[in-house]
């Protein structure tokens, strides 16, 4: 009885871990960097704050797409884990 109770809760709660595909259909994905420079800059400039991509740092922007797209300012558990971090190459 305790290992059906264990194994049906770890069942439900795998979906709720790892969030639905469906929310983030239509959010931008992250950048690779943390400050755009040049083209990439003026490309990111001209988008509005919902449209532009998520980055690392970038707290305020981040937030306010959070809002726009879900309601919800802080990240979950799912967006938090498998993302990379990548040194960005000095110009």
């Amino acid at each position: 009885m305790d290992f059906r109770y264990i194994a049906v809760s770890v069942l439900l709660l795998i979906p709720v871990m790892t969030g639905c595909a469906a929310t983030n259909a239509a959010e931008p994905g992250w950048a690779p960097f943390v400050i755009a420079r040049g083209e990439e800059r003026q490309i990111i400039r001209s988008l509005p704050i919902e449209q532009r991509p998520y980055r690392p740092l970038h707290f305020y922007g981040n937030t306010v797409r959070r809002m726009h797209y879900r309601g919800m300012p802080l990240p979950n558990f799912g967006e938090l884990t498998g993302q990379p971090v990548r040194p960005v190459p000095v110009r």
